[in-house]
């Protein structure tokens, strides 16, 4: 027998420092389980399916993320679920509006813009406040080469040393539209350091730990560990396969934003 089903698109915003990422997992606790328990409890059943525009890794946090809800059999009282649905979420999760979607809209196929961005702080230990949102090198970095090469990925790549642990399905190509480091303004409080930085990166899709592997060589250059010569090698296809192990830890990273096209 058919049963019919109701679409709809929720917009959250999430601190993941204390979560294993988005996707269920059997042991541990994830933003995907608190989401599916809070919407069971307001909802007083379990017809219903939750897919996300992206899973976000451990300890990241999301500015503007999108799920897709999929309701079985009866349609929600929107201007009722919506609060409850808040209210009953833990603190460091908030719902930023939902909307009624239809079957033609599909929230992992659709085109979309993402923009990351991932904050740290160099010279000296930050307030241990800072932790859930920030990475600290705890010495000093060469801001600027670090800034000329964070341009050399944009553009159509083979991200294949910028995929960790790929498989032979993996699609390794992909283009970045924007990716630039400067000094943070986006996200203060009063117990951040003085000076901050951002690496804020724009493409339509990632590969696994692309971005934390992006930065991990840039912190490298940085360092002086490596020069802009071999980050260009690691973005020729031409060249011998590189495999980058340097991932920095996922408190750092933020999605900042999320376009549908």
């Amino acid at each position: 027998m058919f049963r019919k089903r109701f679409y709809y698109i929720i917009q959250l915003q999430y601190l993941g420092f204390r979560y294993h990422g988005w996707q269920k997992q059997p042991t541990v606790n994830t933003l995907q389980r608190m989401v599916e328990r809070t919407i069971a409890y307001v909802l007083e059943h379990k017809k219903f399916k939750v897919l996300a525009a992206g899973r976000t890794d451990a300890k990241v946090s999301a500015n503007q993320a999108y799920v897709e809800l999929f309701v079985e059999e009866t349609p929600l009282d929107i201007d009722m679920f919506y609060p409850l649905f808040n209210q009953n979420l833990p603190q460091d999760i908030r719902a930023l509006g939902i909307e009624e979607t239809d079957a033609s809209f599909n929230i992992i196929q659709s085109p979309k813009c993402k923009e990351y961005l991932y904050l740290f702080s160099c010279e000296g230990k930050f307030h241990p406040f800072c932790a859930p949102f920030m990475y600290n090198v705890g010495e000093e970095l060469d801001i600027s080469s670090m800034q000329k090469a964070a341009k050399l990925f944009e553009g159509k790549h083979n991200f294949r040393s910028y995929c960790h642990r790929p498989t032979e399905n993996t699609i390794l190509h992909g283009e970045i539209m924007h990716c630039e480091i400067k000094e943070n303004d986006v996200f203060t409080a009063n117990f951040f350091p003085e000076k901050s930085y951002l690496l804020q990166v724009k493409g339509e899709g990632f590969k696994r730990n692309q971005i934390r592997l992006m930065m991990g060589v840039l912190f490298d250059l940085g360092k002086g560990k490596v020069d802009i010569d071999f980050i260009k090698k690691t973005l020729d296809p031409n060249a011998e396969k590189i495999t980058l192990e340097h991932i920095v830890p996922g408190s750092g990273l933020i999605l900042n934003s999320v376009e549908f096209k």
